[in-house]
């Protein structure tokens, strides 16, 4: 009986030694089958967005000139352009400063960008004032078809050295004569008329080789200067000549169209280091799209603002194409003056079709 009762225990116990094996063997297969989560690729991680280049450009005019909406499209096409990398905000109506001290920032890398005048990068660039001799443009076309030229490029390169880039033109409109006295129709009348002009050499050399008596003058004392007879009157655009109420007290507006100051776009040669090559070759495209812009601001300009002088009283006078030429043969002194080194590039400019 007890070895019976062996023999039975001796077969349990083999039986559980079996089971346990088959459980140890088929453990690898049941851990080996892949799930769902196991299966599935790692997600990969979005790239993080490239931060934009804020660059700031300074302005003088206020916000709703022609000029500063020039700007804004400037802006809008750099940050379309660029996909965002690079943005730009206008500073209209001289919040960063007035000219001269802006291109000073703008030199040092304070301030990133502005619209200014070519007048006051004469002393940076000598050339540029060849750009603004009175009588050289034809008319509009004329100066476009020159700054849009390999002349014009030129002439914006020609600022890198004080360490601008130029990046493109804008219209300045061209400054006509207005006094209080007359009409003017011939070089004979300017004679003795004393003219208010910007604080320019230049400017006051053109207007007495004109026979007419030149006297600089701030802008804000040119209304109550003519109002009390210290001055006969000034030169100016058609909008300049609206705002101002200038043709309140001098009525007679005469076109000739003596001188077109180009505006011009520059930047920071140390902000553009910000960016990359691409990007400032966008810049500069986009510039060049803002212009034509800015151009069919500018002439709506115009025309608002000669309607509402001439309906307010101001007689407009145009020169004939014979008293245009009188007084661009006074000007021989002038060009001798500031433009004796560059007769080759005036001959250009003034050759362009």
């Amino acid at each position: 009986m007890i070895k019976k009762l062996l023999s039975i225990m001796m077969i349990v116990a083999m039986m559980a030694v079996l089971a346990v094996g088959c459980a140890k063997t088929e453990e690898p297969a049941a851990t080996s089958v892949e799930t769902p989560a196991e299966t599935a690729e790692t997600p990969t991680e979005a790239p993080a967005p490239v931060e934009a280049v804020i660059l700031k450009l300074a302005e003088t005019h206020p916000a709703d000139y022609p000029t500063t909406l020039g700007d804004y499209e400037f802006a809008r096409l750099v940050e379309e352009k660029t996909e965002g990398r690079v943005k730009i905000e206008v500073f209209p109506a001289a919040q960063l400063g007035e000219e001269k001290d802006v291109i000073e920032q703008v030199q040092i890398g304070a301030i990133d960008l502005t619209r200014t005048s070519i007048a006051p990068l004469t002393e940076f660039s000598p050339s540029l004032n060849v750009l603004q001799l009175p009588y050289i443009y034809r008319d509009a076309d004329h100066m476009w078809s020159v700054l849009n030229s390999e002349i014009g490029e030129n002439f914006l390169k020609s600022v890198e050295s004080a360490n601008f880039v130029g990046l493109g033109w804008f219209d300045p409109g061209q400054r006509n004569f207005y006094n209080s006295q007359k009409e003017i129709k011939s070089l004979a009348d300017l004679k003795g008329l004393k003219f208010r002009v910007m604080q320019s050499e230049l400017m006051m050399d053109m207007v007495a080789a004109l026979g007419a008596s030149p006297t600089p003058l701030p802008y804000g004392e040119v209304y109550s200067a003519i109002q009390t007879g210290i001055i006969d009157g000034a030169e100016n655009n058609w909008p300049s000549y609206d705002t101002s109420s200038h043709y309140e007290v001098a009525k007679y507006y005469t076109i000739d169209g003596h001188v077109r100051v180009p505006e011009i776009i520059i930047a920071s040669s140390i902000a553009m280091q910000k960016i990359s090559a691409e990007d400032l070759a966008i810049m500069k495209e986009a510039a060049k799209e803002a212009q034509a812009f800015q151009i069919e601001k500018w002439n709506a300009k115009e025309v608002e603002s000669r309607e509402k002088v001439e309906a307010a009283g101001s007689i407009i006078t145009e020169l004939t194409p014979e008293a245009k030429a009188e007084f661009a043969a006074a000007m021989e002194p002038v060009y001798e003056k500031y433009a004796a080194e560059y007769t080759d590039l005036i001959k250009q400019v003034q050759a362009v079709k």
